[in-house]
């Protein structure tokens, strides 16, 4: 066993689920002990949370928990958005797991407390070589199973982590396809959200809208068909995953005017394994693209989060 009070930390995701222990008041925040699981394989949390503790050597037990949760957190309680099933709840999952106390957060807050952590080593620039400064306020948006948004807003020596749940600001088209988009979607959906694009079902939902739009039959996929067709040079599938970019340029750079960033981090489980093609695409024109205040973003560095797990050494200080 490790010196140091011990903390479970989670990163509760809709498709997957990370767990780890961290040394609290011993120096710097360390996690071990890591797992993943599918949310899937689990009806309840706290079937996937009592799984990963009693894989633990009987030394290893946590005291307390701080769990990172893709959804909003309202007095104590959560239920992930794209996880039916996966309620959690502070006081009930304490008792019923041993522990202490058990803390919810959202998972982006957990990303942002993580923000001051990051190394060079951490963060791919995209547009240039810049890196974003942890010591300014850094906004964070994450494609993955949901989107997720967040920021690390700083003034002067003080800073606040800001949670919200940004991924669900209404989409808003800058050209006649996309106000096409708009128009398919909003036939399915009704309000169609950022998240119905940029996110694993939001990918297929443009997919097929684009297929939609040319008149072709509307093809059976999975968000990885889209993502392995890109990068096997298929062309729809590119031109999906290019209006897929140029979207997420327009709204990281709108989250950047709209908290005043200095840097704008991207995250989330889709974007690391198509870098090239986003670095080759137009997200940094169409994150500059904004008229009046051009400018002012076109200063603003973009970097992809490459570290994983990040969450949970976030997560080490959310209590």
């Amino acid at each position: 066993m490790l010196d140091g009070t011990l903390r479970l930390v989670g990163d509760i995701g809709g498709t997957n689920a990370r767990f780890g222990l961290a040394r609290i008041g011993a120096g710097a925040p360390a996690i071990y002990r890591v797992a993943h699981l599918a949310v899937g394989d689990f009806s309840t949390a706290r079937a996937g949370i009592a799984h990963y503790l009693a894989s633990l050597p009987a030394g290893d037990q946590p005291v307390d928990a701080v769990l990172a949760v893709a959804g909003p957190v309202v007095a104590g309680v959560a239920d992930l958005t794209n996880a039916q099933g996966w309620h959690l709840n502070e006081a009930a999952l304490a008792s019923e797991l041993g522990l202490a106390t058990v803390k919810l957060i959202n998972d982006f807050a957990a990303l942002s407390l993580s923000v001051p952590l990051l190394g060079a080593a951490d963060l791919r620039p995209i547009g240039s070589d810049q890196l974003i400064d942890a010591g300014k306020t850094v906004s964070l948006i994450g494609p993955g199973t949901g989107t997720g948004v967040g920021a690390r807003l700083v003034d002067g020596a003080a800073a606040v982590i800001l949670v919200c749940e940004g991924g669900h600001i209404g989409f808003a088209p800058v050209d006649a396809v996309e106000r096409e988009v708009l128009r398919v979607l909003s036939g399915k959906f009704g309000r169609v959200s950022v998240e119905r694009i940029l996110a694993g079902q939001g990918l297929v939902n443009l997919h097929q809208a684009l297929a939609e739009i040319d008149g072709r039959e509307i093809p059976e996929v999975v968000p990885n068909d889209v993502t392995d067709g890109a990068l096997a040079g298929d062309a729809r599938a590119l031109a999906t995953l290019n209006r897929f970019f140029g979207i997420l340029g327009t709204v990281a750079g709108d989250l950047a005017l709209v908290h005043g960033a200095s840097g704008v981090l991207l995250a989330g489980g889709i974007l690391p394994r198509v870098f090239d093609l986003l670095e080759a695409s137009d997200f940094r024109a169409r994150f500059e693209d904004k008229g009046r205040m051009s400018k002012l973003v076109r200063a603003v560095p973009t970097n992809l989060l490459v570290a994983k797990d990040v969450a949970l050494l976030g997560a080490t200080s959310g209590m």
